[in-house]
């Protein structure tokens, strides 16, 4: 499985159903579940980005759909970066 970091803004609507369902966060992640995706950690931050989740895929194909899949909504906009542990960056070179 390959690793993602996904950044993510929330919409002015992306706020609003948040501040109405704080649960909505658990509904979503269970979503990229059943797309083929797992969340393994994601943290609320403060500064450019609202979200930072870090994501397994089994491929590039899985990562785009999760990613077309929220964006489509309206209620938040991210960027997806792949990601490797660098240990593994390090033995590549």
């Amino acid at each position: 499985m390959a690793t993602y970091l996904m950044l993510t803004n929330l919409t002015a609507e992306g706020v609003r159903t948040l501040k109405n369902n704080p649960g909505r966060v658990s509904e979503v992640n269970k979503e990229v579940e059943q797309i083929g995706a797992k969340v393994v950690a994601q943290y609320a931050t403060l500064g450019q980005y609202d979200f930072v989740t870090v994501i397994e895929a089994p491929d590039e194909q899985t990562m785009a759909k999760v990613s077309v899949e929220l964006g489509s909504r309206g209620t938040m906009t991210s960027q997806t970066l792949t990601a490797m542990p660098a240990e593994a960056f390090l033995g590549s070179i």
